[in-house]
C-alpha cells in the first residue's frame, strides 16, 4: 500500500498504544508512527521524521490534548539525553506499562493464555538509584562531560544526572577542573584524538565511591587528581586507571591500575559483603537487587539438602545468598575475573558449600549433571538480554530439573525462552520488578515448574483433537516487519525474511532472494534477527 504520510509533514495524531521502548503509537489510515514522549489517550501533533515500508517515526512537536498520566520532566536535559526514557509519564503509569509489556510479551511471543504475572513491585524511590555510571567526555574539550543523545554518539553536555549517586556530580567538577589544568583534550571517536574517554563511578550503599578513568595514555598529576577529588567527593575512597587505545566504541580496555586508595569496593547485600572490582558486573539498583534476589529465593523454595546451579551468576551474589539456604551450589560464568570475584567473595562469607565454573553455560551444565549423577533440585537462570543458548535450553529439556528459576532483563526473550521450555515445564508464578525507573527496562523473576509425564501426556493428546485450519492463515512481509519491530525493536528485510521462510520450508518466490550479479555473495540473516522473525511466523500462524 502507498505510505499516507510524507517526510516533515506535520501532522495531528491519536495515540493509541505504546512500543516497547516506550514510544507513543498513533496510526494513519493504519500506518504505524512511533513518537517518543507522546503516550495513549493523547492527541499530538507531529513532524514526520522517517518513513520505511511499514513503519514511520514522528518527532513530538504539541501536545494538544494530554493523558492525566503525563507528568513534568524533572530534568533539563530529558528529550535530548539518551539515558532514561520515560520521565513524561506518572511513576504509577510507568509501572503499568512495564507489567503489561510482560504480560503481553508472555502471551503474544510465548503462547501463554493466561500467564500468572503478579503485580509489578516498585521502587521506593525511583530517583538517584544507580551505583553506577559511565560519562563519555566531550570532544576535543577538557571541562566537560555529558551522556549519549538517544540513538546516537552525539554527547550531550551533563553537570548531573537524576538517576545517578549525587557523588556523580563532584567527580564530574573534579575530574573537569584536573583536565583543565593538565590541558587533556576529550576523545574523538571520528578521528580517534584526543586523551581523555569516560569518567567511570561505582559506589555502595555505605557511600563508598571508586573513581575510574579511561584515557588513551597515562595520567599527568595524578596526585592533584587525587586532591580534587579528595576536596569534591565525599566517601571517594579509590581512583583507578584505564587505558583504551583502540579505535572502538567499547569504554574500556583490558587493564586497569589502581593509581590510589582501594583495589575494590565492598557493598553488603542481602546480609552479605561482596567484593567489587571495577570491571564487575552487579545490578545498578541496590533496594530492588534485594527484592529481586528474595523472589528469586521465595521461588526456589531451597531445603538444607537442595542442590543448586547458578547459570550466568556473574561476582556469585545470588550463588551466596542460596548457599545460605542449600547445601551445594554450582555457579557458571563465562567472565574469568567474575568467576574470581565469586570465590573470594564465597571464601569471605565463609560459605565454603559453593563452588564456580569458568565457561560457557551451555557447555559446562551437561558436565555438571554427569558429575552430580542426578538433575540437582534448582538451576537458577539469569542471562544476559539476548537470553539462554538454544544448547543449554535442548540440555534443560533433557534432564529436567524440578525447579528453575528463571531472572530476565529482556521481556521478549524470556517469552521465546519460556515457549521452548513449557514442553516439559509449567508456568507457575512470573514477578515483573521495576530495577530502572524513568526507563523503559524492566526485570522478570519466573517460576517453572516440572510437568509429570502423565500430565504431559494428556497436553499432547488434547493437542493433536485441535482444529488447526488457523494455520493456514498468513502474513504479509510489511506485517511480518511491523511486528518484530514493535515487539523486538529490531529492522528485519525482506531478504531476511524469505531466508527464514525458506527454513522453514513455506513457499517465496523463486527469485526472491538471488542477487542480479554473478557470484554475489547473499547477506545472511543473523540468529537474533532469525528467532525475532521465526517468532513472527508463529504469532501469525504461518508455522
Amino acid at each position: 500500500m502507498a505510505i499516507p504520510v510524507s517526510k516533515n509533514q506535520e501532522i495531528t495524531l491519536e495515540i493509541s498504544g505504546l512500543g516497547s521502548d516506550g514510544q507513543g503509537i498513533g496510526r494513519v489510515e493504519g500506518y504505524a508512527l512511533f513518537v517518543a514522549g507522546a503516550l495513549p489517550g493523547e492527541r499530538v501533533r507531529a513532524r514526520v521524521i522517517k518513513t520505511t515500508a511499514s513503519y514511520g517515526v514522528g518527532r513530538l512537536m504539541a501536545v494538544l490534548l494530554p493523558s492525566a498520566d503525563r507528568a513534568v520532566p524533572e530534568c533539563p536535559a530529558y528529550g535530548r539525553c539518551g539515558g532514561c526514557s520515560l520521565q513524561h509519564m506518572s511513576y504509577a503509569a510507568q509501572l503499568a506499562f512495564k507489567e503489561r509489556q510482560v504480560r503481553d510479551a508472555l502471551t503474544r511471543i510465548g503462547g501463554f493464555a493466561e500467564p500468572p504475572v503478579r503485580s509489578i513491585l516498585g521502587a521506593a524511590e525511583p530517583w538517584r538509584y544507580r551505583n553506577k555510571a559511565a560519562f563519555p567526555a566531550i570532544a576535543g574539550k577538557p571541562t566537560g562531560f555529558g551522556m549519549f543523545a538517544p540513538r546516537s554518539h552525539r554527547i550531550v553536555p551533563l553537570e548531573d544526572c537524576l538517576l545517578q549517586n549525587k557523588a556523580d556530580t563532584g567527580a564530574m567538577q573534579a575530574v573537569s577542573q584536573w583536565a583543565w589544568e593538565c590541558g587533556l583534550a576529550g576523545y574523538d571517536e571520528s578521528s580517534g584524538q584526543g586523551v581523555l574517554r569516560h569518567l567511570m563511578t561505582r559506589s555502595t550503599a555505605a557511600g563508598e565511591v571508586m573513581v575510574v578513568l579511561v584515557t588513551t595514555g597515562p595520567l599527568p598529576k595524578p596526585a592533584r587528581l587525587v586532591d580534587l577529588l579528595q576536596k569534591n567527593l565525599p566517601g571517594f575512597v579509590s581512583l583507578v586507571h584505564n587505558i583504551n587505545r583502540a579505535k572502538t566504541n567499547v569504554i574500556t580496555g583490558d587493564t586497569y591500575k589502581t593509581i590510589w586508595g582501594a583495589d575494590t569496593l565492598t557493598e553488603t547485600l542481602c546480609g552479605l559483603d561482596f567484593s567489587v572490582s571495577p570491571a564487575s558486573f552487579l545490578q545498578v539498583n541496590h533496594r530492588q537487587t534485594e527484592a529481586l534476589y528474595d523472589t528469586a529465593l521465595q521461588f526456589a523454595a531451597l531445603t538444607p539438602d537442595a542442590v543448586v546451579v547458578d547459570l550466568y551468576c556473574g561476582i556469585g551474589t545470588l550463588s551466596l545468598c542460596a548457599a545460605k539456604r542449600a547445601r551445594e551450589v554450582v555457579g557458571v560464568e563465562i567472565v574469568p575475573q567474575a568467576i574470581e570475584n565469586a570465590r573470594k567473595n564465597a571464601e569471605r562469607n565463609g560459605l565454603h558449600n559453593t563452588r564456580f565454573l569458568c565457561g560457557a553455560a551451555e557447555e559446562e551444565l551437561p558436565r555438571i549433571f554427569d558429575e552430580l549423577k542426578a538433575p540437582p533440585d534448582v538451576v537458577l537462570l539469569d542471562p544476559p538480554r539476548k537470553g539462554c543458548d538454544p544448547a543449554l535450553i535442548e540440555t534443560l529439556l533433557q534432564f529436567c530439573p524440578q525447579r528453575l528459576v528463571y531472572v530476565s532483563c529482556n521481556p521478549a526473550t524470556l517469552a521465546r525462552d519460556l515457549k521452548l521450555l513449557k514442553e516439559a515445564y509449567s508456568l507457575q508464578t512470573v514477578q515483573p520488578v521495576d530495577m530502572f525507573p524513568q526507563t523503559a527496562h524492566v526485570e522478570t523473576v519466573v517460576l517453572l515448574s516440572k510437568l509429570n509425564a502423565k500430565q504431559h501426556i494428556e497436553v499432547e493428546l488434547h493437542l493433536d483433537e485441535l482444529d488447526l485450519t488457523a494455520a493456514e492463515s498468513k502474513a504479509t512481509y510489511e506485517e511480518i516487519k511491523e511486528y518484530v519491530l514493535e515487539k523486538f525493536g529490531l529492522k528485519v528485510s525482506s531478504l531476511y525474511i524469505s531466508q527464514v521462510k525458506r527454513k522453514c520450508g513455506l513457499d517465496v518466490g523463486q527469485n526472491y532472494n538471488l542477487s542480479k550479479k554473478e557470484d554475489a555473495k547473499v547477506p545472511r540473516c543473523p540468529p537474533e534477527k532469525e528467532a525475532a522473525i521465526m517468532e513472527a511466523l508463529k504469532y501469525f500462524q504461518m508455522i
